[in-house]
């Protein structure tokens, strides 16, 4: 037992797990037949898979709000403080690989089903999805041989970063194809209901993301990125206005992370600055939305209205300073809708909004052809009806998102730019502000990228001891993996790190 790998031993465990999990989760709409045992088992095993890699079971209050701080949305003042905020990232983890032998079981029961090609779909999708955020996070990572330990593999081999990736994009690839020949299928708890059209959609928008998320490089495996970008768009089997997000939405009996959390949490996290300040200057209504006025500003006679009542923190500042500022009402409050509502707004996976303005960004590198005015403003237009559409207007201080305001956003800074270094910053910025609670990774990932927006750095408070004027690039490896599986691990920091596992290293996709 001691040689096998902590992730794989888990493996062994995940289906006692799933049905842990489904205890704890009641989707009421799963369609199902109790006398058709190939549906049942396969529909039960896709709720888990979809319920696992979009991070919708088991996430809490804190890991959300850590997940914020790193790429500068909020501080925290709390005593105890989160490390990400003053740019310190400790080590990732693999128990994500335990989805596959659900993945694998899954599509052995739908064998020889007419859902068989849906499922095969998902089961791709969610491999993709997975290895793809893995890989971002720490570089080169266990791919071919992962889940392997029925077979007698427990060292697995790491694969490189770009072998990692050209599966990654094959997988979705191969979704595309299962999706096209799929029926509507069981077990799906998100708004798709097991609709293939929409899941085809949703995975070549994310396939789309992913080869703008590793742009630097032409080729990925022999797979050339502007190529692949634009047969994926010429196939027209994106998505649309009307095909709606690809996530879940939270409920009474699947709360939004932050219901509840009060002084836990909620009333503790405050706006950064880098938010606010982009926001007032776009005079863009989401600030009402992600969070409350000053108290100080209130107590002066502002208005709940007034932008002017919303104060960012400069989260690179003294944790003390923070701390005594919060504690006089100087700063904006995360919104109580998160901590009142348990479904405050529903958590996004893939959305129509940053399709449109990854494909702006195609259009101004070259990848496509097409008008990046037009498609950054179908963007931006599409993220404010979301929050039109799924954020309760009563708390948005009286300065709701409507399609009026919709329609004359377009104004000031938030008009399409002259030239296309500006018009680039514009795209990322609106896909920064359009990842707030949502997926904050994306916006850590596109940083690293872009080197924008830019992040604030303090080297008298930056926990980075490495290099304290910069932020760090990458999560380290799990510990485990010293102790079950130090050959290949050393094997795989040689060939990428000069053999240091440490969080300022620049992976291969950022080279």
């Amino acid at each position: 037992m001691k040689k096998i790998n902590k992730y794989l031993y888990r493996a062994g465990l995940s289906l006692l797990s799933l049905f842990l999990l489904l205890g704890c989760n009641n989707f009421e709409e799963i369609n199902t037949n109790p006398d058709d045992t190939t549906t049942v088992s396969a529909s039960l095993l896709a709720t888990n898979v979809i319920l696992r890699y979009t991070k919708f079971a088991g996430r809490d209050g804190k890991s959300l709000i850590a997940d914020n701080a790193l790429p500068k949305y909020v501080g925290y003042a709390n005593e105890g403080q989160l490390d990400q905020q003053y740019n310190k990232i400790g080590s990732g983890y693999f128990d994500a690989m335990t989805i596959l032998p659900n993945i694998q079981k899954m599509i052995e029961y739908a064998e020889g089903g007419v859902m068989e090609d849906s499922y095969r779909g998902v089961g791709a999708f969610a491999k993709a999805y997975t290895f793809y955020t893995l890989t971002m996070k720490m570089g080169d990572i266990p791919y071919s041989e992962a889940g392997l330990g029925a077979d007698g593999i427990y060292k697995v081999k790491y694969d490189t970063q770009e072998q990692v990736l050209k599966g990654v994009l094959d997988e979705l690839q191969a979704a595309d194809q299962y999706f096209a020949n799929g029926r509507t299928f069981d077990g799906d708890p998100t708004p798709y209901k097991g609709d293939p059209v929409k899941w085809r959609k949703a995975v070549n928008a994310f396939a789309l993301k992913v080869l703008m998320t590793v742009s630097k490089k032409e080729t990925i495996g022999g797979i050339n990125l502007k190529t692949r970008f634009a047969e994926i768009v010429s196939a027209g089997h994106i998505m649309d206005a009307s095909t709606g997000y690809y996530g879940l939405m939270y409920s009474s009996k699947n709360r939004h992370p932050l219901s509840g959390t009060n002084d836990l949490f909620t009333s503790r996290t405050i706006l950064s600055s880098l938010l606010v300040n982009q926001l007032k200057s776009l005079n863009d209504r989401r600030l009402f939305y992600y969070g409350e006025p000053a108290g100080a500003k209130i107590a002066e006679g502002l208005s709940p209205s007034d932008t002017a009542a919303y104060v960012g923190v400069d989260v690179d500042i003294e944790y003390a300073v923070m701390n005594s500022g919060h504690s006089n009402n100087l700063y904006s409050l995360l919104n109580k809708r998160y901590l009142q509502q348990e479904a405050c707004e529903p958590l996004r996976v893939v959305t129509f909004a940053e399709q449109q303005l990854i494909m702006a960004e195609a259009v101004l590198k070259g990848w496509i052809t097409g008008d990046a005015k037009a498609y950054y403003e179908s963007g931006v237009k599409a993220a404010l009806t979301d929050v039109m559409t799924q954020a309760t207007a009563s708390y948005a201080h009286e300065m709701p998102v409507t399609t009026d305001y919709i329609a004359g956003y377009f104004t000031g800074e938030a008009a399409f730019k002259t030239t296309a270094a500006e018009q680039l910053k514009q795209i990322w910025m609106q896909r920064y502000i359009l990842q707030f609670m949502q997926d904050a990774e994306t916006s850590f990932f596109e940083y690293r990228r872009n080197t924008y927006p830019v992040f604030p750095i303090n080297p008298t408070t930056s926990l980075n001891e490495n290099n304290r004027n910069g932020i760090p690039m990458r999560w380290l490896y799990p510990g485990a993996e010293s102790n079950y599986n130090r050959e290949n691990l050393e094997e795989a920091l040689n060939r990428q790190y000069d053999g240091y596992d440490e969080i300022n290293k620049i992976m291969w996709v950022l080279k």
